[in-house]
C-alpha cells in the first residue's frame, strides 16, 4: 500500500496578474501566507502581464512534476467596454480546462469581471481562498488514486 502523503508534500505554484498590481501584489503576499500557514510548500511564482495570460503560464507549471496544484492570482476591474467580462470568461475557462487536462487543481485567485477597484481590495482573501481549495483538492485526489 502507497503511503499517505500529508499537506507538506504539497507543493503549490502561483501564477499572478501584473495587471493591477496594487491589488494582486497583496493577493499574491496573502496566498504565499495561506500556502505556508497550511503546512503546504511554495513552488514556483511567475507573474503574467495580464489575467488573460494566466493560463498560458499555468500550463507551464501544471507540466512540472515538482507543481501538484497551481492558484492564479489576478483582479480584472470593471472598464467602459464589456472587455473585463471577455477576459475574466476565457481565462477562467481555459484555467478549468487545464485542471481537467493535467489532473492538478487550479485555484481560480481572479477576482472579477464588473468589480470597482474597491472591491477588488476587498476580495484580496479570494486567494487564501484559492489556494485552500487547491490544497484540499490534491488530498482528495490523493485518497481517491489510493483507494
Amino acid at each position: 500500500m502507497a503511503k499517505q502523503r500529508d499537506d507538506r508534500d504539497v507543493n503549490v505554484a502561483i501564477v499572478a496578474s501584473e495587471f493591477n498590481y496594487d491589488v494582486t501584489l497583496l493577493m499574491l503576499e496573502r496566498a504565499k501566507e495561506e500556502i505556508a500557514f497550511l503546512g503546504a510548500r511554495l513552488g514556483p511564482v511567475v507573474r503574467t502581464p495580464g489575467v488573460f495570460d494566466l493560463p498560458l503560464a499555468a500550463q507551464a507549471l501544471c507540466r512540472r512534476p515538482d507543481v501538484d496544484a497551481v492558484v492564479a492570482i489576478g483582479a480584472v476591474i470593471e472598464g467602459e467596454t464589456d472587455h473585463d467580462q471577455i477576459v475574466m470568461g476565457q481565462a477562467a475557462r481555459k484555467l478549468a480546462d487545464l485542471a481537467v487536462e493535467h489532473g492538478k487543481p487550479i485555484g481560480l485567485g481572479v477576482s472579477g469581471p464588473g468589480e470597482t477597484r474597491l472591491q477588488a481590495q476587498d476580495r484580496i482573501e479570494n486567494a487564501a481562498n484559492a489556494v485552500r481549495a487547491v490544497v484540499k483538492m490534491v488530498r482528495r485526489l490523493r485518497e481517491i488514486a489510493a483507494a
